[in-house]
């Protein structure tokens, strides 16, 4: 798949606030400070287009894009297929109130659960350290929603390689506890581009389904 343009649309305090949910959608959620924005610009290939920042905490609302694709090979076509890109406040640490993260803690949870055209939640994971237990609650409770999923560690190239390997492989080991079967998984480096293209391919593949199931 090739990313031809993305736009940011809007952010909304609220899931009923969000843009009609006529196209694919797909969310990207983590800890503070995982380095969700800098994967989000990786994977479109544009700097600015999600903000980043060293202080955790940045992103407060639901924040939507549009994605316009042009599938591998294709070159007749001008536009391939158009989706949402959403980037969700992170879950955990952030110097805010108690009030505040109950009220994000709200709004992801309504947004996770409600929001009708969501295709796949994409949950980013530090590679640089072991599982983390609050990456683990969140993953479990996603399987107790029956959400789908898959799992993106980030920051590969943060690490010596052998110490990314072992963490990964650390918590995949501990997800086979309470997983018969494992979501899917990427390992990725928003400064290399490690994982875009097997990140990318996975969406083009997820968007066929859902045109599929919309009868187009």
């Amino acid at each position: 798949m090739q990313i031809i343009s993305a736009s940011y649309i809007k952010s909304s305090a609220i899931y009923t606030q969000c843009p009609p949910a006529d196209k694919a959608e797909y969310a990207f959620i983590g800890r503070s400070n995982v380095g969700k924005s800098s994967l989000i610009n990786m994977l479109c290939n544009m700097k600015g287009l999600a903000k980043t920042s060293a202080a955790p905490g940045k992103t407060q609302l639901i924040n939507h894009f549009v994605i316009n694709d042009l599938a591998k090979g294709n070159v007749k076509a001008k536009v391939g297929q158009s989706w949402y890109l959403v980037d969700l406040p992170g879950y955990g640490y952030a110097k805010v109130s108690q009030k505040q993260r109950k009220s994000w803690t709200s709004m992801i949870e309504d947004y996770i659960l409600k929001r009708t055209n969501l295709g796949n939640l994409f949950v980013l994971i530090d590679s640089r350290h072991e599982p983390q237990k609050i990456d683990l609650e969140f993953v479990d409770q996603l399987g107790e929603w029956q959400v789908p999923f898959a799992i993106v560690f980030t920051k590969a190239d943060k690490n010596k390689p052998g110490a990314t390997v072992n963490n990964v492989q650390k918590f995949i080991e501990t997800l086979k506890n309470t997983w018969a079967d494992l979501p899917p998984y990427f390992v990725t480096s928003a400064t290399r581009g490690d994982g875009r293209e097997e990140l990318l391919s996975f969406i083009h593949g997820l968007n066929k389904e859902f045109t599929a199931l919309q009868g187009k």
